[in-house]
């Protein structure tokens, strides 16, 4: 039987909490663009990952675009990254004039596999950038070391990664520049926003990118005290947060454990659902990680089903329950299809999970009667629809 309302894919978890965030920005009136509280909310998200140094931004893929930029990738230059992601992380490298390689995945964990990178590793390679996908962490001691090996930068794409660790250390406490993102659907948003972390040095030189090249922010440059002089050290960009951004993302981390905590419930009662099914496979975690599990992705076993992933989709939207796909592969995009000659098989792995990948509604705002109703539509549509 279908819920009498729509189940949204990934609403956000707000409560009073982050209103009375906002409205106190909004009533002192004095720092809508970027000041105090994005300071503030910067200090507290590299303390909380026990990063080297943080960078509030505008969105994950500035984030990612200034990190190519400080590692000087540009014509010539090659970054590897996996096909499983959104194009932002393939975008920015174009964009500086660069080339994107791809490795295939993994698929049991859908992460990229670090033989694959090995094998995409040229003369040209400048970075390697893998994608802590849905929130698990890439295998980073082999990637790290073959990054050493060839001399080349890591970049890590952890969009989904709040909160997320590698045995005991959180993802962003490393030295390589790593990128998080606090949109909408995100485990912890600012509505739009990201965070930068990495080394000192690093994050200070895209600090100054972050804002026009200015040799100060504007919060110093408009302080009591401060000098109105300023200097354009080189042509930089528009990538800084808000205030009021920032105030909502400070709410959100204060309340990070009882979020992961609420997501979680709802993680435990898909897998035990779903651990023994025939018609779905549920997506390997690697030993001696945290997911942040931003997804909930399950794998159509084709075979045992009548119906492909396209249709598996509206049939969950016809029992009112949300779904998406987490990606359409970037060598399947028309613009990376035709510059690069990629096919559909060029990177088989990823297009066999693509055929195959639905993710399920998960939010912390989420009860456990909608994730049984969750639960409900897919036994049913597997039901209906077995060979």
């Amino acid at each position: 039987m279908a819920r009498e309302s729509f189940l949204s894919f990934s609403p956000p978890a707000l409560s009073e909490a982050e209103v009375q965030a906002v409205m106190a920005v909004v009533k002192e009136g004095l720092w809508l663009s970027s000041g105090p509280k994005t300071k503030e909310f910067e200090q507290a998200f590299q303390k909380r990952v026990n990063a080297p140094a943080a960078l509030a931004l505008n969105s994950c893929t500035a984030g990612l675009h200034l990190a190519m930029a400080v590692h000087g990738v540009g014509e010539g230059d090659e970054m590897i990254t996996t096909p499983l992601t959104f194009c932002a992380t393939a975008n920015v490298v174009e964009h500086l004039g660069g080339t994107t390689r791809l490795a295939d995945i993994d698929r049991e964990t859908l992460l990229i596999d670090p033989k694959e990178i090995e094998r995409a590793i040229t003369k040209k390679t400048k970075v390697i950038t893998p994608v802590h996908y849905a929130g698990q962490p890439c295998d980073m001691d082999t990637i790290n070391a073959l990054a050493a090996k060839h001399g080349v930068k890591v970049v890590e794409d952890a969009a989904h990664c709040m909160p997320s660790k590698i045995g005991a250390k959180w993802v962003g406490d490393t030295e390589n520049l790593a990128t998080f993102s606090f949109y909408a659907t995100k485990n912890i948003t600012s509505g739009e926003g990201g965070m930068l972390t990495g080394s000192k040095a690093l994050v200070d030189q895209a600090r100054v990118l972050a804002l026009h090249g200015l040799s100060r922010d504007a919060w110093n440059r408009f302080s009591k005290g401060a000098s109105w002089k300023y200097d354009v050290v080189e042509p930089g960009y528009k990538y800084n947060l808000p205030d009021m951004a920032s105030a909502l993302g400070l709410a959100q981390l204060n309340r990070l454990d009882e979020l992961y905590s609420a997501r979680m419930a709802v993680v435990r009662l898909y897998e035990n659902a779903f651990k023994d099914s025939k018609y779905l496979k549920l997506v390997r975690t690697r030993p001696d990680v945290q997911s942040s599990h931003h997804l909930f992705v399950i794998l159509l076993n084709l075979d045992s089903l009548n119906i492909d992933r396209d249709q598996f989709i509206v049939e969950l939207g016809e029992r009112n329950i949300g779904s998406s796909v987490h990606y359409l592969p970037v060598h399947m995009l028309t613009y990376y299809a035709k510059k690069y000659g990629w096919t559909p098989e060029s990177f088989p792995n990823a297009h066999w999970a693509f055929q195959r990948m639905v993710s399920l509604p998960l939010s912390s705002k989420m009860t456990t009667a909608d994730a049984e109703d969750v639960v409900e539509a897919v036994d049913d549509i597997c039901k209906k629809f077995a060979r």
